[in-house]
């Protein structure tokens, strides 16, 4: 249980360091404060969509409904984390570009992301039967994430893009301030560690919906 709180206390006092001392990268200004949010969020979308396409995977090998509730609530928080990366990555937009919403391609990309994981839970929401959904769904999620790479990782850096890269040199190494890689790392390893607990507390509750009632 104290784990938990330690979560929250890690996040927290992160970012108070990040807003109030962390310094500004200079292309960025003020907006580099989005970064803390925006990237560990993006990265926690890509992370448990994977773990729901494992889980599914190992559903259809060992036909264990413990593996459905896994990869049912890993996409379920992967789409949240996905609308939070949105949304921070829209106000993100909004200061550097002038708009919300560009269609830029790493708008777009994440746009498809969001609706194809969409049609995931629409999918196990319209199936009868657990066993069944458990596996029109596995197939799906599998089916699924073999898009989410390319969407995240390639398309947007095949076609121009207005997104800022300036954490990243022209030789594509890391080129961050160490104040503000430590914050940024930190952030990073406090929303995997969130993402944990919450996939937890849902599998949980999946559970406790299976059970039948007294």
């Amino acid at each position: 249980m104290i784990w938990r709180y330690g979560i929250f206390l890690w996040i927290a006092a992160t970012m108070v360091v990040s807003l109030l001392w962390a310094p500004l990268v200079p292309v960025l200004a003020e907006t580099t404060r989005v970064l803390y949010f925006h990237i560990p969020t993006a990265w926690v979308t890509v992370l448990a969509l994977g773990w729901s396409m494992l889980h599914s995977a190992l559903y259809l090998w060992k036909r264990d409904l413990h593996h459905d509730d896994h990869a049912a609530a890993a996409a379920e928080l992967g789409i949240l984390f996905c609308i939070v990366a949105t949304v921070s990555g829209s106000l993100w937009a909004r200061a550097m570009w002038g708009s919300y919403w560009n269609w830029d391609p790493r708008e777009t990309s994440i746009f498809f992301v969001l609706l194809i994981y969409g049609a995931y839970l629409a999918l196990r929401g319209s199936i009868e039967g657990e066993e069944r959904r458990a596996r029109l769904s596995a197939v799906y999620s599998i089916a699924a994430f073999v898009a989410v790479p390319p969407l995240v990782f390639v398309v947007p850096r095949i076609y121009s893009t207005l997104h800022p890269d300036p954490i990243i040199n022209a030789t594509g190494k890391v080129d961050m301030d160490p104040f503000i890689r430590w914050c940024f790392l930190s952030m990073l390893v406090g929303f995997t560690f969130l993402f944990t607990w919450l996939q937890s507390l849902r599998v949980r509750v999946f559970r406790l919906e299976r059970r039948p009632s007294v």
